[in-house]
């Protein structure tokens, strides 16, 4: 793996996330949730800014994006259909488009839904994808901007990347997420097994993130809308997947 990947903890419940180049020694944050926290992380690995990627434009994601410009000199990249709202974009993107962070190289995929201009970063070649608020560990993000029907089409893409990519997302909302999970799919076993995993983690104080696209796809509710025992548990039987995933989100928002 040409790139190595430092994550931390940030605010409340983000994560941060630092990906870095050997060859090159280029250096990318995945969002910026805490400037002075990523400054920290870059001291301690002796690492220097030279990007920022964001997923979205949310304040907990791009609001720390001036302060580290400023500092470093870095580049952000960011949603072209957000570019108004990220301070200090200097490079816009949309699908398919190409990052390369020395060696490495990210594809661009949109994942509209929790907001209209999201995207996310898919390094093929490292097994990696930076998510950002689209899909969480046995969970998905509100739908503060986009529509079920979106957000679906999103969720259904990343649920087709291969099965042992590392989904780093933003965060650390699994306890909650898996014991709602556990009402809308009660007889799954998976995710019984994997409740209890989580549950011993976040004991430990340990984090849960990154999760797999292979362990989302048979624990997390919002993946599995086509499944007929969870959509028997929400008296949605042969319904259409993306109005089962509409309603499970919609128990999810009040739970």
């Amino acid at each position: 793996m040409p790139i190595d990947i430092r994550q931390f903890p940030c605010l409340s419940d983000n994560y941060g996330f630092l990906i870095h180049d050997r060859e090159t020694g280029e250096t990318a944050a995945i969002d910026t949730p805490d400037p002075e926290a990523i400054n920290r992380e870059l001291e301690a690995a002796g690492w220097r800014l030279t990007h920022i990627l964001n997923t979205h434009h949310h304040w907990d994601h791009a609001g720390g994006n001036e302060a580290l410009k400023e500092k470093w000199g870095c580049t952000i990249i960011g949603p072209q259909g957000e570019a108004a709202k990220i301070p200090g974009l200097d490079r816009p993107v949309g699908e398919g488009d190409e990052v390369r962070l020395g060696a490495s190289r990210a594809v661009v995929h949109e994942t509209p839904g929790h907001t209209l201009g999201h995207i996310i970063y898919h390094f093929a070649d490292d097994g990696a994808a930076f998510v950002g608020d689209t899909i969480f560990a046995m969970g998905c993000g509100r739908l503060f901007e986009g529509t079920a029907d979106q957000m679906w089409a999103s969720l259904s893409m990343i649920a087709r990347l291969p099965a042992e990519t590392k989904l780093y997302c933003a965060h650390e909302y699994t306890k909650a997420n898996a014991a709602f999970a556990l009402t809308v799919d009660p007889q799954n076993a998976d995710l019984k097994k994997r409740s209890a995993e989580v549950d011993a983690l976040r004991a430990e104080n340990l984090p849960t993130v990154p999760t797999t696209v292979a362990l989302e796809r048979a624990t997390n509710p919002f993946l599995r809308a086509a499944d007929p025992s969870l959509q028997t548990a929400i008296n949605m039987a042969g319904d259409k997947p993306v109005e089962v995933f509409a309603e499970t989100r919609r128990l999810k928002d009040s739970f």
